[in-house]
């Protein structure tokens, strides 16, 4: 187990703990970003949702283009990869690419947008679980009850080692993708008509009015699958570990939704999927498939529905404390905040915070009445959602920049062209996500909600660059540090980092 105890060099290091490395493997990061996308609750929630809101059939070709964008996309990330092995990500990515007040500011709106999307589930864990509860023993249980409880299994969990998390994430995903599996394979054996079609796998599909929604809906989905940088400081060989578990988890992601959602109008006829899903909403995968494999199969279904929920609160749990230990070792966040458990490795105190703050965003909901699904599952997941995708463009920027300046052998594609790809049609996705946020939230148009969050983002950026402004004139130490991460934090400790060195990276 790493050493817990802070390097010192005449004064404190910026860094004052350490994650616990050589934890994860290929398999296990694969299984953290996986769960971060939740992929039953996007098949039996998004998808139908998806049908029913734009009243258009192209859902599963969209998931294939938005696959292919963010696989270009992942080609100049994972290039990064090796220079930026940080576990705050983005944090690490728009610091070295672009500048470090605006790395300050993406870590910012990381933080808000991931702890979004993790308080988010309590919400929609209570809505999945009441259902089971009700059928299966009889109790009607209020949904903050069943959030309390899966809030305290994420509690416990968040504070073991994160290869006990991964396990845990393993058995859950498998799972729910064995279930998606059985049931797109028997709505494809039992087509409507008893004829299998490709309608909604045309390209044509995607060229239209409305497909803006069907891409940003198609975008949401894949939330999380940038997530294997953030494990990168507890992975075994990080460089290959975070190259592979990213192009494994956005190829997987893109065929299991496409092909599930693709099955969905094969069943019920692609003339008829729209209405379907606009009277049976997050019903209809487990109604078509009742009538195939009867009660017992689709109640395993609903169970793992619940445990879907679960295990992304988990891993994007696990993720928000991640960056909240990054900014904390390098003091641009209180201090405490870098400190791992002796017993374990993990970000206790960033896994204490996160804790905290879901019990806070839960008592409040309960006590005001809020509605748990519209409320807090569907509005806070849908705006973490968009959050994580100006991140993402912010990112891909980032990498145009910096492979301008840097070349260690990466090929054209990987320095240059994939990035400039992914920046414009990153660029592209981000305008129609945000012109049709009130389709998103399920909101009228002129809506105060339709511009409050996104505009609230944009505050939360500037805010963190102005911090990043300050700590430049104020504490220039820990402003030369930001965005390094432990490797170059440690290096700087053990050679006794000297004041002309702090002043020249300052001068950047």
């Amino acid at each position: 187990m790493q050493s817990t105890t802070p390097v010192k060099t005449g004064k404190a290091s910026s860094i004052s703990m350490a994650l616990a490395a050589n934890r994860l493997g290929i398999p296990s990061v694969v299984f953290f970003v996986m769960a971060a996308a939740t992929p039953l609750t996007v098949v039996a929630g998004t998808v139908p949702t998806g049908y029913a809101t734009t009243g258009l059939i192209g859902i599963p070709v969209s998931f294939i283009a938005i696959g292919i964008v963010l696989a270009i996309f992942s080609v100049g990330y994972v290039a990064m990869a090796p220079y930026t092995a940080n576990a705050g990500a983005f944090y690490a990515y728009i610091s070295r690419g672009l500048s470090r007040p605006l790395g300050v500011g993406g870590a910012w709106v990381a933080l808000v947008a991931y702890s979004m999307l993790q308080v988010s589930l309590y919400g929609g864990v209570g809505a999945a679980a009441a259902p089971v509860l009700k059928d299966w023993f009889g109790v009607s249980a209020p949904w903050w009850l069943i959030a309390l409880i899966a809030w305290l299994i994420v509690a416990v969990l968040g504070i073991q080692q994160v290869g006990v998390n991964g396990k845990v994430l393993a058995v859950l995903l498998c799972c729910e993708v064995a279930v998606i599996l059985v049931f797109s394979f028997t709505d494809l054996f039992h087509p409507a008509h008893d004829a299998v079609s490709f309608a909604t796998l045309s390209p044509a599909n995607l060229v239209g009015s409305g497909v803006g929604a069907l891409f940003s809906l198609a975008v949401l989905g894949f939330v999380g699958f940038e997530s294997a940088v953030v494990f990168s400081e507890e992975s075994k060989d990080p460089k290959r570990t975070v190259r592979v578990a990213t192009y494994l988890a956005v190829a997987i992601i893109a065929v299991l939704y496409a092909f599930a959602s693709w099955t969905m109008s094969v069943a019920t006829g692609p003339d008829k999927i729209v209405g379907n899903s606009q009277t049976q909403t997050t019903d209809l995968l487990f109604n078509l498939a009742a009538q195939h494999l009867g009660p017992a199969l689709v109640d395993i279904g609903h169970l793992l529905f619940v445990t879907s929920v679960l295990a992304a609160m988990i891993s994007f749990h696990n993720t928000t404390a991640r960056y909240m230990f990054a900014l904390g070792r390098e003091r641009v966040l209180p201090a405490a905040l870098g400190r791992t458990s002796r017993r374990t490795g993990s970000p206790i105190i960033g896994s204490l915070v996160q804790t905290v703050t879901g019990l806070i965003i839960i008592l409040v909901y309960a006590l005001t009445g809020m509605d748990p699904i519209i409320q807090l599952f569907f509005w806070l997941s849908t705006t973490g959602g968009v959050g994580i995708l100006f991140l993402l463009v912010l990112t891909s920027i980032g990498a145009v920049v910096f492979f301008a300046k840097t070349n260690n052998g990466e090929t054209l594609w990987q320095r240059r062209i994939a990035p400039i790809i992914s920046t414009i049609l990153l660029l592209a996705v981000t305008y129609f996500a945000v012109t049709n946020f009130a389709v998103l939230l399920g909101v009228p148009g002129n809506s105060p909600l339709t511009w409050a969050f996104p505009i609230g983002f944009v505050v939360i950026g500037l805010a963190g660059v102005v911090w990043g402004l300050v700590l430049r004139a104020r504490q220039p130490e820990v402003y030369s540090a930001i965005g390094m991460g432990a490797k170059r934090a440690i290096a700087d400790a053990n050679l006794g980092t000297t004041k002309s060195s702090t002043e020249s990276a300052v001068s950047q």
